[in-house]
């Protein structure tokens, strides 16, 4: 899987795609993707970036979806809870899955200068962790790995 985070690409194809992925998913699986979760995943399409989410609310309520907390923090937790967001625990945050559907171990690279986040795949098993959790009998169920540099346009930027 690739890191997009960083990398310039068509951002109408990237938010018609995965709201169409989420769509159908819900409809496989009979869940209801209403109109609060639509959006909520749109926005966090295009924006590719982290979003707190009373700035989602900031949103939702000026498009007269909601104006109380529980209406973007319910619809994140559907978003998260079905794969197509993360939650970036360093920024209290959210981010739309760049692998939405497909099985994996989400690591983010956190800008620290800008505050763009890229989604890279990280296998734990295939780490240190996952030896130190072998020879443990450990079982890992969930892992979270953030890291914080700067992205290719922030180190360029400091160069300069």
């Amino acid at each position: 899987m690739e890191t997009i985070g960083f990398a310039r690409h068509d951002h109408s194809a990237c938010i018609a795609s995965g709201v169409a992925a989420a769509d159908a998913y819900c409809r496989n699986a009979g869940l209801q993707f209403t109109p609060v979760r639509r959006r909520v995943l749109e926005i966090l399409l295009a924006q590719h970036r982290a979003l707190g989410a009373y700035e989602i609310l900031d949103i939702l309520r000026a498009e007269g979806l909601g104006s109380q907390p529980p209406v973007a923090y319910r619809a994140l937790d559907f978003l998260v809870g079905h794969g197509f967001a993360h939650r970036i625990e360093h920024l209290n945050a959210f981010i739309a899955c760049a692998h939405s559907g497909a099985v994996h171990t989400p690591a983010f690279l956190i800008c620290r200068a800008c505050g763009a986040v890229a989604e890279a795949q990280a296998e734990p098993s295939e780490t240190f962790l996952g030896s130190a959790a072998r020879e443990t009998g450990f079982v890992i169920e969930r892992t979270v790995v953030e890291v914080e540099g700067l992205c290719p346009r922030c180190q360029t930027k400091t160069i300069e």
